[in-house]
């Protein structure tokens, strides 16, 4: 079992940065592919980063502007998220896997609860 607990939403202006936290427990967490979701008012829950052991990947709109990390001795996942627009509004969630790292969000098995993040124009 892994319990995830995210941090560090808020509300911030256009252009501004916030940087996401995603505390796991256990102690197994090296063993697990980490990922970041999405999902806005009215939209289903999306893709935004993801990271393995050996890289990290993104999505389109967020590549160049997001940078998604892990640290292994803490147990977290961090979204470093600079150059906000208004479109990145959404609740975040953080996500972990064991299997292999992948985009498709019914294929991780654990889930935090979410953080808000809200870009003002």
């Amino acid at each position: 079992q892994v319990q995830l607990v995210e941090s560090g939403g808020g509300l911030v202006q256009a252009g501004g940065s916030l940087r996401l936290s995603c505390a796991a427990s256990g102690r197994t967490f090296n063993n697990y592919n980490m990922a970041w979701f999405r999902q806005a008012p009215g939209k289903e829950r999306a893709f935004v980063a993801a990271v393995t052991w050996r890289f990290a990947y993104y999505t389109d709109s967020v590549r160049g502007r997001f940078t998604i990390s892990r640290d292994n001795a803490n147990n977290t996942v961090y979204l470093q998220m600079n150059s906000l627009k208004p479109e990145d509004t959404a609740v975040y969630y953080c996500a972990a896997k064991r299997a292999e790292s992948g985009v498709v969000d019914r294929d991780y098995e654990y889930w935090g609860q979410g953080t808000q993040v809200t870009v003002s124009s």
